[in-house]
């Protein structure tokens, strides 16, 4: 069985290396069509191609290019309403010549729509009705009877997943884009940056130097974060008093309402940049054993708060 497996890996990716070196300029006509339109990106594939025709669909709308898979058999009973003249059609089928395939191409010359055939046979009926072919051909299918499709459909995949990129490079589709698309789940977690977590604003708990104790208690009450940044009178940023000080400090001298933020602060705070990823900062406050971290802005200046609880909110634990 091992043995199978890895003359199934074998083949198929063989047949992949040679779709690399097989790709042309159709495949530059293909993105610059489906780059230009201002439309939607309509796929389409019947059986195993149509499950092929769904994941290139999903991955387009993922990363940037809105896409709606659209089932032939259905498209012909009441569906093809959802094709619109400024749509691209990606149809799938290796042989070219599959019927419910066939059966759209009146509507779509019709329509003017454009037509990207991904095919397994250049000479076909879809091939020769449409505006660009990317050739998928492979030798055989993995199976031992060569007709189920394995090598055919990994080869319709990869070519998928080719155009997809190739399109999202081009659109210069960002990661926060990327991130604004997969706010769930462990993609999203993997993306999430400080800056998309922290307090900023009236959120963040701030005093002077000189101010007193007791004002630095109120202002460490009213923003329920057990933490306080400190900057001093040019408004930099220059120390931290944390609820684990106050507890310090009044163990130390029991009463230090008549001390200022600057005698109780800690010096050097620890801080991070708004661009690093939330991972950094979870790693750096279980290092540290502390559950905050400041950043600064470009004046030295505080801008924000990151809190553990934040990032317990995203369930990255």
């Amino acid at each position: 069985m091992v043995e199978t497996g890895k003359r199934v890996i074998e083949i198929e990716a063989l047949a992949i290396q040679k779709l690399k070196e097989n790709l042309d300029s159709n495949f530059t006509k293909a993105v610059e069509l489906l780059f230009s339109s201002k439309g939607r990106i309509i796929v389409t594939g019947m059986g195993k191609s149509g499950i092929i025709a769904r994941k290139i669909s999903a991955t387009m709308t993922s990363t940037g290019s809105p896409s709606i898979f659209m089932h032939p058999a259905d498209a012909v009973h009441g569906d093809l309403g959802i094709i619109l003249s400024d749509d691209i059609i990606i149809a799938i089928s290796y042989s070219g010549e599959t019927i419910e395939i066939l059966n759209l191409i009146n509507f779509i010359k019709r329509m003017g729509t454009k037509l990207i055939a991904i095919t397994g046979n250049t000479n076909s009926t879809l091939a020769k009705n449409s505006d660009v072919i990317l050739n998928i051909s492979v030798e055989k299918e993995a199976c031992p009877i060569g007709l189920v499709p394995t090598t055919s459909t990994t080869a319709a995949l990869v070519m998928g997943d080719a155009l997809a990129v190739a399109l999202m490079e081009k659109k210069g589709f960002s990661e926060e884009e990327f991130l604004f698309y997969h706010p769930r789940g462990q993609i999203g977690k993997n993306l999430l940056k400080v800056k998309h977590l922290m307090h900023v604003g009236d959120e963040v708990p701030v005093v002077k130097v000189t101010d007193p104790m007791e004002k630095v208690l109120k202002i460490m009450t009213e923003k329920k974060l057990g933490v306080t940044s400190v900057i001093d009178l040019n408004n930099k940023l220059v120390g931290i008093i944390t609820d684990g000080d106050l507890r310090r400090l009044l163990i130390k001298y029991g009463n230090i309402l008549d001390k200022t933020a600057q005698e109780c602060m800690h010096e050097n705070p620890l801080i991070i940049d708004e661009e690093e990823m939330a991972t950094k900062a979870l790693n750096l406050m279980e290092e540290k054993k502390i559950t905050s971290l400041l950043i600064k802005n470009s004046d030295g200046g505080i801008k924000g708060i990151v809190h553990l609880h934040d990032l317990w909110k995203t369930e990255m634990f």
